[in-house]
């Protein structure tokens, strides 16, 4: 098998013949209460997302990690304290990766992890050290770059940017995400009533 490497991280998933897809994903929770908030739009609307979670918040929240489990979406691994892994050797990444899925299985011990994504987008040799514990690497399509919030209206524009079969980068944690979410909910009506369908990686 060759080693994994930037061609094989995921910003796509295979198209869909019947309708445009859309994967969203949710970095750096959980995070009450926007995560919690979040969590319940998704129920209401029968949507399911990729959360890739940070170690030290599943820790400080595991009764949100196992509300996501519960609710059927799918988890990725962000490292444990959302460091820059590029900057690290890959003995070092490992351990970090270890100690992010050792965090997440201590709450919920069954819940398959079969997705990374590189804090900041910073590889390293987080790819290959990833793929040998078992997860590829997630990637994106499309940044909002909803981590300095500029108003709903302005996240809503921006989401307008995603193609089809497009993985979209938001946010649930670090920090208040709220208007992530309200334009998350305005978001998926309106593209459902475009025809758009929701996905995850498979």
């Amino acid at each position: 098998m060759d080693t994994p490497g930037l061609a094989d991280v995921i910003r796509y998933v295979d198209p869909d013949p019947a309708a445009p897809t859309a994967v969203l994903t949710f970095d750096d929770g959980p995070n009450p209460p926007d995560t919690v908030t979040l969590l319940d739009l998704l129920a209401r609307e029968q949507v399911t997302a990729v959360f890739c979670l940070v170690g030290q918040q599943v820790e400080a929240h595991p009764d949100v990690v196992r509300r996501i489990v519960a609710d059927g979406h799918v988890l990725a691994n962000h490292s444990f304290r959302h460091d820059n892994l590029s900057q690290l050797t890959p003995d070092a990444v490992r351990a970090d990766l270890t100690r992010t899925l050792d965090a997440i299985h201590a709450v919920v011990p069954d819940a398959p992890v079969p997705f990374f994504r590189a804090p900041f987008g910073h590889y390293g040799h987080a790819i290959v050290v990833a793929a040998e514990l078992g997860m590829r690497t997630l990637d994106w399509q499309l940044a909002v770059e909803d981590w300095v919030p500029p108003g709903v209206d302005e996240l809503v524009r921006r989401l307008g940017g995603v193609e089809p079969g497009g993985v979209v980068l938001l946010h649930d944690g670090g920090g208040d995400r709220s208007q992530t979410v309200a334009a998350v909910a305005r978001l998926i009506p309106r593209l459902r009533g475009e025809g758009w369908a929701f996905t995850v990686p498979r």
